[in-house]
């Protein structure tokens, strides 16, 4: 099988206090960082295991909080990076961990989704971590959340990156209407597939790949088809990817979220990014016009 699997373990501690994120500057435990550790290497070690029965993974790591702050992440991307059945494995992150580990992975393998988060971090350090991912030969897309307040934030980020790294916006969708017509126009020309994420997609009844080759993996091992939907469909240890692969349609309203909706096969979103859906890379670069 070829599958997709999103881990989120117990972290829910980050260093950064969005006002839009309810795990802004939280600290976890000793206890719960202990046990995300383990979450994570006892994951790591099933993954080494799946070549042995014929599988081909692809792995996204999106924890409640940053990961890279903790060496366990940094560890399971180098590992998992080298794994001759591992086709792909990416981290969401904002990149404020050092960047010492990046000569330890394989960048054939390795990508990053990169969020700014404007007035977390200043414009430069950001640009000089996106940089040193850039020069390292890793993949990695960038983004940020499309508030307005950090429109300027995002122009500038655009015209200081390189225009062979593409820039994402997520759609801000916590308040209806909230953009103006030239509120997407402007967007638009910063991201010019940002009207993808911009809408809200029917999905209920609806064929998608979660829960038939793509699975959202909690720390002991807990599988949901989808992030959103609380469902569990088995136990990744104990069910093992043939337990757990079945046709599944949606049992939700709607799909409004990157890594859910990118598994619609009737969106076919594939074809505009290629091997680099997972971490949000297209096929080809666009051009930006702002």
């Amino acid at each position: 099988m070829n599958a997709v699997l999103y881990y989120r373990g117990s972290l829910t501690s980050c260093n950064y206090d969005c006002p839009y994120c309810p795990f802004g500057k939280t600290r976890d435990s000793a206890a719960t960082l202990a046990k995300d550790r383990e979450g994570v290497e006892a994951f790591v070690r099933w993954a080494s295991e799946q070549g042995k029965a014929g599988h081909r993974l692809s792995v996204f790591f999106n924890p409640y909080g940053e990961g890279l702050i903790h060496r366990w992440y940094k560890e399971a991307l180098i590992t998992l990076s080298h794994m001759p059945h591992v086709d792909k494995v990416a981290i969401q992150t904002n990149l404020s961990a050092s960047l010492a580990f990046l000569p330890e992975l394989n960048p054939s393998t390795a990508a990053f989704w990169a969020t700014y988060h404007p007035g977390q971090v200043r414009e430069e350090q950001f640009l000089a971590q996106c940089l040193a991912v850039h020069r390292q030969g890793i993949p990695l897309s960038v983004g940020s959340v499309g508030i307005r307040s950090a429109f300027p934030a995002i122009a500038s980020l655009r015209a200081a990156l390189p225009q062979d790294i593409y820039l994402w916006v997520n759609a801000y969708k916590d308040k209806p209407d909230y953009y103006t017509p030239e509120d997407l126009a402007f967007l638009g020309s910063i991201d010019p597939h940002f009207s993808i994420n911009a809408a809200d997609y029917d999905s209920l009844g609806k064929s998608c790949n979660a829960g038939k080759n793509v699975f959202y993996v909690q720390g002991a091992g807990t599988v949901k088809r989808c992030y959103k939907d609380r469902g569990v469909i088995g136990n990744l240890y104990r069910d093992g990817l043939e337990g757990l692969s079945a046709e599944r349609s949606c049992r939700m309203k709607v799909c409004d979220c990157y890594i859910g909706y990118i598994h619609m096969p009737g969106l076919r979103l594939e074809q505009l990014y290629g091997s680099g859906l997972l971490e949000r890379i297209p096929y080809r670069i666009p051009e930006v016009t702002g």
